[in-house]
């Protein structure tokens, strides 16, 4: 790699270091899963760290407490419901408590996690997705609708699916003709890009099940590549050139003809997987079997690709989880965080910028994506897009109590400590239908007016619920007619083929 000298560029994290935390500080006696899958075996969010571990006769994978530390006990409880090696986990961006799985067995469960963790085995998903007839080992939640989530399989096809009803709202089996290596949804969640063995780089309207661009070749090699879109718009691609040299790749989606930018590393075969952090505008490549991350910095300005700096250990990692923003801890100006994983270990990497005042480094920490939903799930099956909700992370973040039940279409198969906790949240998910979208200026003054008539108003509470769940229908029948047309419109499209003789 060559590097330009004589001229310095500004920029507030050159100086990011690594740095890995204290032994006693890792998670030790974690059997980390051996599959030959090239994922990241690993998710991490400010409440709790999964990882895919070895398991006799099916698949299982670990959740413990962010805070946990030391030895892990083999008797730990796991989650432990597929029939088959796990492949890929994530958590939900909308809920901390909530987390997908990907497996070998062909299904897609969702779990909900107690706080604390888990005290028993978990087997029995709350919401279990069947419709690939290939193992699974892509997911990917969309970043701003609740409970809207893409899985991929070696079917080489595409689904979206709602969770909260556990309805199949979107079916691509036609887009790629080989196996899908990655999916990445834009930051509004209008568009995907994905990466296909055929070795095209794709942007997908996943809802009206078109093709958009396509890039031929984005890299020659033949060894997977992996896809990421950027907070502007723009996607950055890894993958091999036809010398088996490491490649990171900047393109432009108005113009895929040729890279903006390309950058060669090394020739080690292990694949990179980017992790992007849309805050500071910085990609972390982790090679499984290498012994360091790379680090580079996006910029408008030609060569547009700053590399910054490298970690090196001498362990290699066999995986690696990336901590959502929210976790970081902005009284160290620790800007991202790894959870690297060793064959029997987990060690935290905290990526710093050094500062000598105690005082909260607002440029280091734009507003990020919070918890909170921008859209609901059939606002986005019927065509509305919208930006993530920003937070501060001003004096770090503390995760506030859900709004939302994400899973709100499937109540009975939720955790239920006793009757009464059930009935409230059923009812608080109904009434948050109705008030997601609105500001809390709106949500002071409803509630001002609501004391004003409390005395004369004939409208009870009871009815004030029965309206909520009236409009709760309406709104699952009207995402359930969306999907119904698609498919409709996607089998007239293959019997105009049939009728044509093309099949």
């Amino acid at each position: 790699m060559s590097f330009r000298r004589g001229v310095v560029r500004q920029s507030k994290f050159r100086h990011v270091f690594a740095q890995a935390w204290k032994a006693e500080q890792c998670l030790d006696d974690v059997r980390v899963s051996r599959v030959t899958w090239d994922g990241q075996l690993c998710a991490a969010n400010p409440k709790f760290i999964a990882v895919i571990t070895e398991a006799g006769g099916g698949g299982a994978f670990l959740v413990l407490p962010l805070t946990k530390t030391g030895r892990v006990d083999q008797s730990t409880p796991t989650v432990c419901g597929h029939a088959a090696p796990v492949l890929d986990i994530q958590w939900c961006p909308h809920d901390d408590n909530v987390i997908a799985s990907a497996s070998e067995d062909c299904t897609v469960k969702i779990w909900h996690i107690p706080d604390g963790g888990l005290t028993a085995p978990m087997t029995e998903a709350t919401v279990t997705l069947e419709g690939h007839s290939k193992r699974v080992g892509i997911l990917a939640w969309h970043p701003t609708a609740l409970n809207i989530l893409l899985t991929a399989g070696c079917d080489n096809v595409l689904c979206i699916w709602d969770v909260g009803t556990g309805e199949l709202v979107y079916e691509l089996s036609d887009a790629h003709p080989d196996q899908i290596y990655s999916v990445s949804w834009n930051r509004e969640g209008s568009v995907i890009c994905t990466t296909c063995k055929d070795k095209a780089l794709r942007v997908i309207d996943p809802r009206r099940g078109t093709i958009l661009k396509v890039r031929e070749k984005a890299h020659e090699g033949t060894r997977p590549m992996r896809g990421v879109f950027l907070t502007d718009g723009k996607i950055l691609t890894t993958g091999f050139s036809r010398m088996s040299e490491r490649q990171l790749a900047l393109w432009d989606t108005k113009d895929l003809s040729e890279p903006m930018a390309v950058q060669e590393m090394d020739t080690s075969n292990g694949v990179l997987l980017p992790f992007y952090d849309p805050d500071t505008n910085m990609v972390y490549l982790c090679g499984k079997g290498d012994c360091t991350i790379r680090y580079f910095e996006v910029t408008n300005e030609s060569p547009y690709i700053h590399f910054l700096s490298l970690y090196s250990s001498k362990e290699p990692q066999r995986g690696a989880g990336f901590l959502s923003k929210r976790g970081v801890d902005v009284n160290k100006c620790e800007i991202a965080r790894f959870y690297k994983l060793h064959e029997r270990k987990v060690e935290p990497i905290s990526m710093t910028v050094p500062r000598k005042s105690d005082l909260f480094q607002g440029d280091l920490y734009p507003d990020t994506a919070g918890l909170e939903p921008s859209l609901l799930a059939e606002d986005w099956i019927a065509g509305q897009d919208a930006p993530p909700i920003l937070v501060s992370m001003s004096g770090g973040y503390n995760t506030p109590a859900s709004k939302y039940n994400t899973l709100r279409g499937r109540p009975k198969l939720l955790p239920q400590s006793n009757s009464a906790s059930s009935i409230n949240t059923s009812t608080t998910a109904l009434s948050t239908n109705t008030a997601a979208r609105q500001t809390d200026s709106e949500r002071t003054q409803q509630v001002q007016v609501r004391k004003e008539v409390e005395g004369g108003t004939e409208r009870t509470r009871k009815e004030d619920d029965q309206l909520a769940d009236i409009l709760t229908e309406v709104r699952a029948l009207r995402a359930l007619v969306l999907a119904q047309g698609h498919r409709i419109d996607m089998l007239e499209r293959q019997l105009a083929r049939f009728d044509d003789g093309e099949v």
